[in-house]
């Protein structure tokens, strides 16, 4: 299966942005509700909480991180959530996201690969990126979200 691979320019400095993917203010925002729980350091374990199938603390997401550069680089495994998969533990990839100071903007690049054959949650993954990032820049840009009517 193929990387997902995206680009994006934000009109704020890499601490701002960065602050949008691992502050909870930033995540709920962002990522449907959800928090991220981790205490940042290469080897340990994160998951993404908030509201779905197992009520207020449900896993969407978990996995280990594999390298984390604060305000520059952050690399992950992922798993979707136990309610989601039942064979979730066999369902990894890898997500890469990279802050770079480009004038006063920021350059977000984010890959999402080493997607396993017949991946399930290739499709769904491939969607929601560019929701997930289009968010972040309006997030960080304006302080405000973006409402998709769900």
């Amino acid at each position: 299966m193929d990387e997902l691979s995206y680009t994006i320019y934000i009109n704020a400095s890499p601490k701002e942005v960065w602050r949008a993917f691992v502050e909870p203010e930033g995540t709920r925002a962002i990522f449907f509700g959800t928090v991220l729980e981790t205490d940042f350091k290469p080897g340990s374990e994160y998951k993404y909480v908030g509201p779905g199938n197992d009520g207020d603390h449900t896993v969407h997401v978990y996995g280990s991180i594999l390298e984390f550069d604060e305000n520059v680089r952050m690399s992950y495994t992922e798993h979707p959530g136990p309610s989601y998969r039942d064979n979730h533990a066999e369902l990894e990839t890898r997500i890469t996201l990279t802050l770079e100071l480009v004038g006063s903007t920021t350059k977000l690049m984010l890959v999402n690969d080493r997607w396993p054959d017949n991946h399930p949650s290739y499709a769904s993954a491939s969607g929601s990126w560019p929701i997930i990032l289009s968010s972040a820049k309006t997030f960080v840009e304006t302080g405000k979200t973006m409402d998709f009517g769900w």
